[in-house]
């Protein structure tokens, strides 16, 4: 689902051009998602569900969705679901093309077995340990496994009983016969499988060896006949072995191309330290609101398209960079601003009667769902003598040019009248509790006759008509920007923020919310974008905060930028 006011072009989409001028594949062009089911898909994952999708559908081809399911020990069919479900909802289908390397155990066995006929494979006895020592280092060769040299009846007969379990797990694994010398770590005879006593949440216990990714990848996007396999810029070192693979077993060939994986700032996208922060009670689950996870920016309210949008303006690289924060969420504004109908919510209540107004009277104030576009139409919100404003939109002191209410300073109620403080109430404590105020009954709608000017407005909700729900503010997860830098000196859990999520358990808002559905957005006009929350009940709303209205933290950004520019100088 590209943006249709304009023809995305990058480096990878040059090189698919230049192939399909020159007829290669005949002009097909197919791609593939390959996930391993490990984890919950996050914003990182979603370039490259965007690029992979979207050169598709660009070039008329087709995008598989396969997962790279080859370690039993960490998947599970909980993640396969959610992986499904945030791709549909990204808005991308696959038709009939949903696969997973464990369909393909059966070839890729009898591959390796034609490899170790070929004298280009054995089985080796060294422990995991050896097998790092023996492997050398970026400077130093490797040394050959004192196992590399078995026949191939031996190894044939060996990795038989390894595929009837007869052999403990690390007792033994198959390895490629490539060159312990080769200046490339990855063709030092790199293991293709390893024993694992483990049931496959698809296969069962039919298998207790399991394919590594590098052996189970290639081989998989040759089934699929892949004309382009795109991976992010840490996979280009294993490239050499991709192609090394392919070339001995002389199948289908297809093309690996390496891209700039997407970096954003006070976000952590290593899915390790994601399984972390959920498994030690960090956040509340993969969906938490305050994740990456795609699960999460959804209940959250964040919009597919704005996240699509955002990854296209980023674009394709092949230099690894740093997006900042505020640049998504300049997206998610935009999107939501266009889409979303307004209503009236107070955060920090603070009731409000209107002494001049009549007890029992209720009026109908006509409101715009979208003061930027009539096709969203209007609603009537009830006015009566008692109203709640925001606590922070009162100072009883106010500083210099506070616009808002104060005592005996008159501001606009939203769509209603112009409003002047006339009096303040508190409990024995000294706590403001209540506001006693007039209006000028000239002024209904908003607007005075005489043509004088106010430059506070505020929002407001009627007491009597008022929901109780609940509102769940979050902010970013970190403090820092480059969490995974506090690991020079601690854990990068050290720059979580403490205050990422914040609970108000009394906000009032307007009666026309009542029955909203959960994932159903609104503006809160003066405050910020929300969404209904799936633990929302008959009895009690629940709303998070997408984001506020304003971007308070592009000059924090710039701030700690300057500073971390100024340390490394």
């Amino acid at each position: 689902m590209m943006n249709d006011e304009k023809v995305l072009s990058d480096f990878i989409r040059d090189i698919i051009e230049r192939e399909m001028e020159e007829g290669k594949h005949d002009g097909r062009v197919q791609t593939r998602f390959p996930p391993e089911p490990n984890g919950y898909l996050h914003i990182g994952h979603a370039k490259s569900i965007v690029l992979n999708f979207g050169i598709a559908e660009q070039y008329d081809g087709k995008c598989n969705l396969r997962f790279d399911d080859t370690n039993p020990t960490r998947e599970e069919e909980e993640f396969v679901s959610s992986m499904i479900e945030d791709i549909h909802w990204l808005g991308y289908d696959w038709d009939d093309r949903l696969f997973f390397a464990s369909d393909y155990f059966g070839q890729l066995y009898e591959w390796a077995v034609q490899l170790i006929k070929d004298g280009k494979a054995y089985v080796d006895d060294l422990s995991p340990e050896e097998i790092r020592e023996y492997r050398g280092t970026l400077t130093e060769p490797g040394k050959e496994s004192p196992f590399r040299d078995r026949s191939v009846e031996e190894n044939l007969d060996l990795f038989q009983g390894m595929k009837e379990g007869e052999f403990m797990e690390e007792e033994r694994v198959l390895r490629a016969k490539i060159d312990m010398a080769s200046p490339n770590i990855n063709l030092r005879d790199p293991v293709m499988y390893r024993i694992l006593h483990e049931t496959h949440h698809r296969t069962g216990d039919e298998w207790c060896i399991y394919p590594t990714y590098d052996w189970a990848h290639g081989q998989s996007d040759s089934i699929e006949k892949i004309t382009h396999s795109l991976c992010t810029l840490e996979f280009k070192n294993n490239r050499p072995l991709y192609n090394w693979f392919l070339d001995q077993l002389g199948i289908f060939h297809p093309r690996q191309i390496e891209f700039a994986r997407l970096n954003i700032t006070y976000t952590v996208l290593s899915k390790r330290r994601l399984i972390q922060l959920v498994e030690e009670g960090y956040v509340n689950g993969w969906d938490d609101p305050r994740m990456p996870t795609l699960s999460g920016m959804r209940r959250r309210g964040i919009t597919p398209e704005s996240i699509r949008h955002f990854i296209e303006h980023v674009g394709v690289a092949k230099k690894q960079s740093t997006i900042q924060r505020s640049k998504l969420d300049h997206f998610i504004r935009d999107d939501l601003n266009a889409r979303t109908p307004r209503a009236n919510g107070v955060l920090r209540p603070l009731k409000v009667v209107i002494t001049n107004y009549p007890e029992d009277k209720v009026e109908m104030m006509e409101f715009p769902n979208h003061p930027g576009d009539e096709s969203f139409g209007t609603r009537d919100v009830p006015f009566s003598k008692e109203i709640y404003i925001d606590r922070d939109d009162f100072r009883e002191d106010p500083p210099k040019r506070f616009w808002r209410l104060s005592p005996g300073k008159e501001v606009r109620l939203r769509y209603a009248y112009f409003m002047t403080c006339q009096d303040v109430v508190k409990d024995e404590d000294g706590k403001i509790v209540e506001l006693r105020c007039t209006v000028d009954p000239e002024t209904r709608g908003g607007a005075a006759p005489d043509g004088r000017k106010v430059k506070g407005t505020l929002h407001w909700v009627s007491v009597p008509h008022a929901l109780d729900v609940e509102v769940r503010v979050y902010d970013r997860l970190f403090n820092d920007p480059f969490p995974l830098d506090a690991e020079e000196g601690g854990d990068f859990t050290d720059s979580l923020n403490p205050d990422s999520l914040q609970v108000y358990s009394h906000v009032k808002v307007e009666p026309s919310l009542q029955g909203v559905k959960a994932g159903d957005r609104y503006q809160f006009e003066r405050v910020g974008y929300f969404c209904v929350d799936p633990d929302s009940t008959e009895e009690k709303l629940v709303f998070n905060q997408t984001i506020a209205l304003y971007d308070s933290w592009a000059k924090i950004e710039k701030r700690q930028e300057q500073e971390r520019k100024r340390r490394k100088s």
